[in-house]
């Protein structure tokens, strides 16, 4: 009897999980999403799960296999990229930022100086200083219009660089608020890029922008794309590794 499918979101705890295996991944645009399966002895279907931690959870029923769990991920990419922007889109409490709150700049965590410590209209985020045009600004925006200013700054050029580097021709460079990737390709030669880059090392940025400069020559995520991708950035798994351990930027 064939399986039936069914695709269920859930945020909250699950019950105890049945037989897991290791993890593995789904690549939603460009974003890696871990994903890992179940099996569960009273399963009558597939069942497709996004936890609030950003793992993709396939429940395996009884009869079933692996390979047919990960197809059936695959085709609901566009529901996972949809759930993730719920996800990153839900009310919370921010962090406050004030004075002595550390952020990430280019790896490094930096910390803001407000106030009394710091000259009259200037903040000071480690060595960058940033001159306040209206004290009564929201904080939090003033940083990340520095920000991505800053990466408006950096990022374009880099590209270029790299891209002239591995004799690819980029027609455009973009520099976005993206949600849900650090970065895109298109056929056409235009790489988009997350300005939250800019916080992140510069081997890590290095990474994602010669992973967006594979797709010149691969639009896709096959074993010759990652041949090509450990070619010209041998430890890009170290920053695949470092972006899993700070999915927080993203938010």
């Amino acid at each position: 009897m064939p399986f039936t499918w069914r695709v269920q979101f859930q945020l909250s705890v699950d019950l105890k999980e049945h037989q897991a295996s290791s993890p593995d991944c789904l690549w939603v645009g460009e974003r890696r999403v871990p994903l890992a399966f179940v099996r569960h002895p009273r399963a009558r279907r597939y069942v497709l799960r996004l936890r609030r931690n950003g793992v993709a959870r396939v429940t395996i029923p009884r009869g079933g296999s692996m390979a047919a769990g990960k197809a059936f991920a695959e085709r609901q990419t566009a529901w996972v990229e949809r759930q993730l922007q719920r996800l990153n889109a839900q009310p919370g409490v921010p962090t406050p930022w004030q004075n002595g709150s550390e952020i990430l700049l280019r790896g490094q965590v930096v910390r803001l100086e407000v106030g009394p410590d710091s000259s009259p209209g200037i903040i000071c985020l480690g060595d960058e200083s940033i001159r306040l045009a209206d004290s009564r600004l929201d904080l939090r925006s003033v940083i990340q219009q520095h920000l991505r200013g800053l990466a408006h700054r950096e990022l374009p050029p880099r590209v270029m660089e790299l891209a002239a580097l591995h004799h690819l021709v980029i027609r455009r460079v973009s520099v976005r608020n993206q949600k849900t990737r650090w970065g895109s390709c298109s056929r056409r030669g235009t790489v988009s890029l997350n300005w939250r880059l800019i916080q992140a090392p510069v081997f890590v940025r290095d990474y994602v922008i010669l992973h967006e400069l594979m797709h010149m020559r691969q639009m896709n995520h096959s074993s010759r794309f990652w041949r090509q991708v450990e070619q010209v950035c041998p430890d890009y798994k170290a920053a695949e590794l470092w972006l899993k351990q700070h999915p927080g930027l993203l938010n």
